[in-house]
């Protein structure tokens, strides 16, 4: 994430704004950040799961989106998570349709910029999505995925490291191959064995 653009706005002003915006930028409690751009690696993995997803769900009334959708996290936080999965009838914030309410499955393509941000505060309040029921977080330097599954009221967690190994997404029934995830990059060989 970028600078932070003025110091509070209401919910209504940040909409009005982010919806004629040639740029994203998040809002958190008020104040408004603009989001950075990414890297190659970030791209490529970002291109990988959405035909992975989208090909996989194809023919089972899921909704795959990139990270253009915006997902209302609470009535004051606003962000745009790298991919987002809806199952059911997608609800959304008003009539523009722009404003995801009830994601299934989300996952964030973590970067150095981000990664503390991502794992922290921002892991924190997508975790009280009611909706939210698996989630997430694709390394970009490694093959490695960190999955939490939402289990009653525990989110249980499970990680996959190197390109041999293939992460279960509960939530749509898919079998990934990290080699999927990670297809047209390459790590070092130590690296992309253990992770």
């Amino acid at each position: 994430m970028a600078s932070v653009l003025e110091k509070t706005i209401s919910v209504t002003e940040y909409l009005e704004r982010e919806r004629i915006s040639e740029v994203k930028h998040e809002y958190l409690d008020g104040i408004v950040k603009e989001m950075s751009g990414a890297s190659r690696e970030h791209n490529l993995i970002h291109t990988n799961l959405i035909q992975e997803l989208a090909n996989h769900l194809d023919d089972q009334g899921c909704e795959v989106y990139g990270s253009d959708m915006r997902v209302r996290v609470t009535p004051t936080r606003y962000t745009y998570p790298d991919l987002t999965v809806v199952c059911e009838p997608p609800f959304f914030e008003d009539k523009v349709l722009d404003t995801l309410l009830n994601p299934l499955l989300m996952i964030e393509i973590l970067s150095p910029s981000s990664e503390a941000y991502d794992r922290g505060d921002k892991f924190s309040f997508y975790r009280r999505i009611e909706s939210l029921q698996e989630f997430v977080f694709v390394s970009h330097d490694k093959p490695k995925l960190e999955r939490y599954f939402r289990q009653g009221n525990e989110w249980r967690f499970s990680e996959v490291l190197g390109l041999e190994d293939k992460v279960r997404l509960e939530t749509i029934g898919l079998t990934l191959p990290l080699s999927r995830a990670y297809k047209k990059l390459t790590f070092p060989v130590d690296a992309a064995k253990t992770a």
